[in-house]
């Protein structure tokens, strides 16, 4: 039966419409958006009212991978260098070691209880190996609480980088699900030249794009978001192309990216964090679409039990191990493990498996998914309070967008940073004039509690000021010095 073009856009406009709405107002109850779209797109298919049949995983999936380019690419240009450098190591560990005994663990446990083969049992454990924090930290912000020390900045990186590895896995073991010939040891140098490849075509895309925007001076500044979608595009078929891990690149392509100055460079990442919420809107409105809630109940029982072991046994355990050198305190440690929430990754992986005619496809896609959403409702809800009783609370101080713009060219040595004056600071009650700052760093705005100022010599500092200096990169860490010391 054909539409008409017309309604198929009125309907689309509505859920998308209904999607943005009501997401306000359950964010403010903890609820994830995750379960938020996907439930309105279980409401709007076949077996709901609004009686949508659709059961196309080609499309699901094409559109899966789509949204996973552009959420991947958002999440590296929101990614602060400086603030994962720390938790570097400890993050890499988790995103590839972390992933693969987590999968083996749950795939050894899936393929005992689901009277699966152990591929199959790895295959579906593969799936929904790797996290989402975006979920994590939705709860967290509509609880007004942070994360202490580095915790943030590691399940940050952790959910950013782990995706590539559970990408990499799952099409492995569909390959030898449909080569039963084939070792299992072919995996390891796939495994290293798709990561290598990913990682260098990556990281030399990102210098090339930043190149690339600053030099071309294009005549309308609309164009530039234009060439930074098909750029980003570019890299990921191209990635994929010549043997790599596209996924890998694309996220290393918007961490270099994030962490360089280019033109128009606040106007991009908001349109691109734009394309990204519009993607997993679409994403997960769709992938609600396919799932048949109906065939949700037959494998209630034992997906309920495979999402234990993987909450209370698998993802512990690997975290455990993966961060047993690091200093971490076991508190740390415990609050890592709790907060491993499935997210987008797992039901679009999971539309995989269907694609390539394995014989229990549908099985597992109703599983993962029944996983993803228990997941995200058992430990979603409890963040709050488990990170409470475990003391790794911090509250949510929220950051004060300034009302300037500072667009540098690919020459200017100087950035634009904006630095607090903590309640300790030796400069509290001092005028700006008495700081000793390095020659030619300015501070343009003040703001206060009350509002903003533009400062000048005389201007008195107090704790809790949001100071926006512009200065020099060469000295920003004597000015953070200055700010940041403790007074006597």
């Amino acid at each position: 039966m054909n539409i008409a073009i017309e309604y198929l856009l009125l309907g689309a406009s509505i859920l998308l419409l209904f999607s943005v709405l009501i997401s306000r107002a359950f964010g403010k109850l903890g609820v994830p958006s995750l379960l938020l779209f996907l439930a309105i797109g279980m409401l709007a298919g076949s077996d709901g009212p609004g009686g949508i049949y659709f059961d196309d995983p080609w499309l699901a999936q094409s559109l899966g991978v789509v949204a996973l380019v552009f959420i991947l690419f958002a999440g590296g240009l929101d990614t602060n260098w400086k603030s994962i450098r720390p938790v570097l190591w400890q993050g890499l560990a988790l995103s590839t070691f972390g992933v693969f005994i987590t999968a083996l663990l749950v795939g050894i446990f899936s393929s005992l209880l689901l009277g699966l083969s152990y591929l199959e049992g790895l295959l579906l454990a593969s799936i929904v190996s790797s996290t989402d924090a975006a979920a994590v930290f939705a709860v967290l912000r509509s609880k007004k609480i942070s994360l202490k020390g580095n915790l943030k900045p590691l399940l940050e990186f952790e959910s950013g980088s782990n995706d590539p590895m559970a990408v990499f896995l799952t099409i492995g073991f569909i390959q030898l699900l449909q080569n039963p010939t084939a070792s299992m040891f072919t995996l390891v140098p796939m495994f290293f030249q798709q990561m290598a490849v990913g990682a260098v075509a990556g990281y030399s895309m990102g210098k090339v794009i930043v190149l690339i925007i600053n030099r071309i001076r294009l005549e309308y500044e609309g164009l530039y978001p234009v060439l930074t979608l098909s750029l980003v595009l570019l890299t990921y078929g191209g990635t994929v192309w010549v043997g790599g891990n596209g996924f890998l690149a694309i996220y290393l392509v918007g961490l270099v990216m994030g962490n360089s100055n280019f033109i128009h460079k606040k106007s991009l990442i908001s349109f691109h964090d734009g394309v990204a919420w519009l993607m997993q809107i679409a994403m997960f409105l769709t992938l609600g679409l396919l799932v048949f809630p109906s065939h949700l109940i037959p494998v209630m029982g034992s997906s309920l039990l495979v999402t234990a072991f993987l909450m209370l046994v698998g993802r512990p355990v690997s975290v455990m191990l993966c961060l047993f050198f690091s200093p971490f305190s076991l508190r740390e440690k415990t609050m890592v493990s709790w907060v491993g929430l499935r997210g987008s990754v797992p039901i679009i992986l999971a539309t995989f498996p269907l694609l390539a005619g394995l014989p229990n496809a549908e099985t597992m896609f109703n599983i993962v998914f029944f996983i993803v959403i228990t997941s995200v409702l058992l430990q979603g809800t409890w963040i709050p309070l488990v990170s409470r009783f475990l003391k790794v609370d911090a509250p949510l101080i929220p950051k004060p967008q300034p009302p300037l713009e500072f667009t540098p060219s690919c020459d200017l040595k100087s950035e634009l940073v904006e630095i607090a004056v903590p309640q300790f600071s030796q400069v509290i009650g001092k005028q700006i004039l008495e700081l000793g700052l390095p020659q030619g760093a300015l501070i343009v705005l003040v703001s206060k509690a009350d509002g903003c100022l533009t400062p000048h010599g005389g201007t008195i500092l107090e704790a809790g000021d949001q100071l926006l200096f512009l200065a020099n990169k060469d000295d920003l860490a004597n000015i953070r010095t200055v700010i940041e010391s403790k007074g006597a």
